[in-house]
């Protein structure tokens, strides 16, 4: 998955724009009513969905895996501290964060990874915080599409394998782990126009909340 990371960020670079997606914004308003200081994001591509913390007064530190998505997000400003790796290597530090937002990247992780994800997020929250996972659905425009792996798990394309969320697959995989609430949303492609919006489940889990 590095490689094919690194390859699209050395040829698309910032190809979803800088504007922030939908599920960030809400995730923004729900951390500030929870009065959310520090925010620990897996997946922190360029930094598009970190500025809008940062921007509210929270102190932000990622995870991310290509290292030029990493050169990106220091040329558009961003300042937060960034751990160079994949998220199932985690933990890269022993802090313990408020909250962890985590977008359009837990889908693309198998079963044992996705486990592994979650617990080690759930891991590094203080107690009664919070943590945000955006997943797609089996309502999304290409499920079913390229070669099946597995139940709901298809290779859409060479080195992308994606698992597609419904509600029976979220509660099994995030119940143990303090789901409070769970709600899908049509994430607008906000670069490219013409695209079809994803479906996307925005899973919303409390530690302690079992």
């Amino acid at each position: 998955m590095t490689e094919f990371w690194e390859a699209s960020f050395i040829e698309k670079q910032m190809m979803w724009g800088l504007e922030p997606s939908d599920s960030a914004f809400m995730a923004k308003d729900f951390f500030l009513e929870k009065k959310v200081k520090d925010v620990l994001i897996p997946g922190f591509g360029y930094g598009r969905n970190a500025k809008i913390f940062s921007d509210n007064g929270m102190y932000v530190t990622g995870i991310e895996i290509s290292k030029t998505a990493i050169d990106l997000a220091r040329k558009n400003g961003v300042t937060a501290t960034i751990y160079h790796g994949s998220v199932t290597n985690m933990p890269f530090d022993n802090k313990r964060y408020d909250a962890i937002f985590c977008y359009a990247l837990i889908h693309l992780l198998n079963r044992r990874e996705r486990e592994k994800l979650i617990q080690d997020c759930y891991n590094q929250l203080k107690p009664d915080g919070y943590m945000m996972f955006t997943a797609v659905t089996k309502k999304a425009p290409m499920y079913g599409k390229g070669r099946e792996l597995s139940k709901d798990r298809f290779e859409i394309m060479e080195g992308v394998k994606m698992f597609y969320y419904d509600s029976n697959s979220v509660r099994r995989e995030f119940e143990k782990y303090g789901l409070i609430e769970f709600s899908e949303i049509d994430e607008p492609n906000k670069n490219m126009k013409d695209k079809l919006a994803m479906n996307f489940v925005i899973i919303t889990c409390k530690k302690g909340a079992i």
